[in-house]
């Protein structure tokens, strides 16, 4: 038996060593696999394309429609299967198309804040074919005429009930002021056709336009397109110009407003353009019925509604267009510390919209090197413009850091002004490397948000652009980077929140 005992002595020894170098692997794999978790996101190619099922809501909505005295309603791709509009509509505009159309939405923007030529706009550039349109909309009801069974009237919010009046489906928008829909008599091709019932204001008994010398009419400012008529009989115009070319004019009334079917969810004598004439009007969506603008002017949702609402609203853009997201007026219930909060900031030069700051932005963890100041001009949060632009130094360090995080997929040709795209064919699954945007706040730390897997590529490319001036532009916050994330404008507080997973 003795020889037994060296080998055994031995076995011993090498299981005693084996299990220390055991567990040093097992440490450094565990960090590996945190560090995997941490800093990068596996996600099937397949989801980041929208089906041709509405897969609804993620997260069940307010089981009322209401809160805390506010108001809750869908948000949906005007051509996406989640849409009440119907199968009855034009197909989405092409990504060549719609990228386009952003370019235009992008820069009108920055002319706005330029200080050089603040009220410039944009030059007679337009895009060729006709509905661009892609944005997030929402469904609102106007006037309290009864529905016919005709109408497009979709259920409230998850109540069931039906709104009064014409339901009308609205793209919203931080960064204008005037709210409308089209309006009968509205003949075409001044007009674009609608799937929704078009809003006939003679048959609301709530309906009531403005005359030329009320102050709501003299408070329209840039937005007032003379009179109809003459004396005290004469009714208020409006006008607005989008960067596009294309624009609305008609007459300035108010109605009731239906949000929700709820006390809280009634905005009466809401003020609005009933439009009559578009300019360009192939460059609307038949989906859709009007804008509902958000921004801070005295002729917004918001701002008519701060009294009751607290002058705050919200929105959740889903992840693709077959999900659903949502938009509110009041404060959630939803505790505050769920929302990562930055300073709302107020350009001089453009006072309607809303601005934020950046402190840095990470690739996989890491931090990339921008110098502070090139963020120093701000960024304006805007629901309407698709791709994000950063100045042009913390673009091209962004791009940088994640291309070399993409290094083991083939490169694709640029789309127009995404640069940084590649071919997935054949690939299922995809490691992409997590972005967060990291905003100022009153801490050391910074606000950071990290972005959803859906707000990172847009059509197999990376979703941000140049703002292509110089450092000193000021940068942009495009919904497609807002996916999923509920974004919380407290105008009264001054202030945004971001709460991430909400949509």
């Amino acid at each position: 038996m003795a020889p037994l005992v060296p080998l055994l002595l031995m076995f011993l020894l090498s299981s005693s060593s084996t299990t220390s170098s055991s567990l040093d692997i097992s440490h450094a794999v565990a960090a590996s696999v945190g560090d995997e978790l941490n800093h990068y996101v596996v996600v099937e190619t397949s989801s980041l394309e929208p089906s041709t099922v509405c897969q609804g809501h993620k997260v069940s909505p307010p089981a009322s429609g209401n809160l805390a005295g506010g108001a809750w309603v869908p948000l949906s791709h005007p051509h996406g299967p989640c849409s009440s509009a119907g199968h009855n509509v034009a197909p989405p505009s092409s990504v060549a198309d719609t990228l386009r159309w952003d370019q235009h939405r992008a820069g009108y923007i920055q002319r706005k804040l330029s200080v050089e030529n603040p009220l410039a706009d944009a030059p007679a550039q337009t895009p060729q074919s006709s509905e661009v349109n892609s944005e997030p909309a929402g469904t609102f009801a106007v006037g309290n005429e009864a529905p016919s069974s005709s109408s497009d009237v979709a259920p409230a919010a998850t109540g069931g009930g039906k709104l009064p009046g014409v339901t009308q489906h609205m793209v919203i928008d931080t960064a204008s002021d005037v709210p409308w829909v089209q309006c009968a008599p509205c003949p075409k091709p001044q007009c674009h056709p609608q799937t929704d019932a078009t809003y006939d204001p003679s048959k609301s008994g709530t309906y009531a336009p403005f005359p030329c010398s009320s102050p709501i009419c003299r408070q329209l400012g840039p937005y007032a397109n003379g009179c109809t008529g003459a004396g005290n009989t004469g009714q208020c115009q409006y006008r607005v110009q989008y960067p596009d070319g294309s624009a609305t004019s008609g007459t300035y009334i108010s109605d009731v407003l239906t949000i929700t079917p709820t006390p809280a969810g009634t905005v009466s004598s809401f003020r609005f353009g009933c439009s009559h004439a578009l300019q360009r009007p192939e460059l609307f969506s038949n989906t859709t019925a009007g804008i509902m603008s958000l921004g801070r002017g005295a002729q917004s949702l918001s701002s008519q509604t701060k009294g009751t609402y607290g002058n705050v609203f919200s929105y959740c853009v889903p992840p693709t267009a077959s999900q659903r997201g949502f938009f509110t007026l009041g404060v959630p219930r939803i505790a505050a510390s769920r929302y990562v909060l930055t300073p709302m900031l107020k350009s001089k030069m453009a006072p309607s919209m809303y601005l934020v700051r950046l402190q840095a932005i990470t690739v996989a963890g890491q931090r990339v090197a921008v110098p502070p100041m090139v963020f120093a001009p701000g960024a304006v949060m805007d629901s309407r413009t698709v791709i994000t632009r950063l100045q042009p130094t913390a673009y091209r360090a962004l791009r940088d850091a994640f291309r070399a995080q993409m290094s083991a997929y083939r490169v694709a040709p640029p789309k127009g002004q995404l640069d940084t795209c590649y071919d997935f064919t054949g690939i299922r699954t995809l490691r992409l490397p997590k972005i967060s945007l990291v905003f100022d706040s009153r801490s050391n730390g910074g606000a950071a948000v990290e972005l959803d897997s859906s707000g990172v590529l847009f059509n197999s490319c990376l979703a941000f652009a140049s703002t292509g001036g110089g450092d000193g532009s000021t940068g942009i916050i495009g919904y497609v980077q807002q996916r999923t994330i509920e974004v919380l404008f407290n105008v009264g507080g001054s202030a945004v929140g971001f709460r991430r997973g909400a949509c």
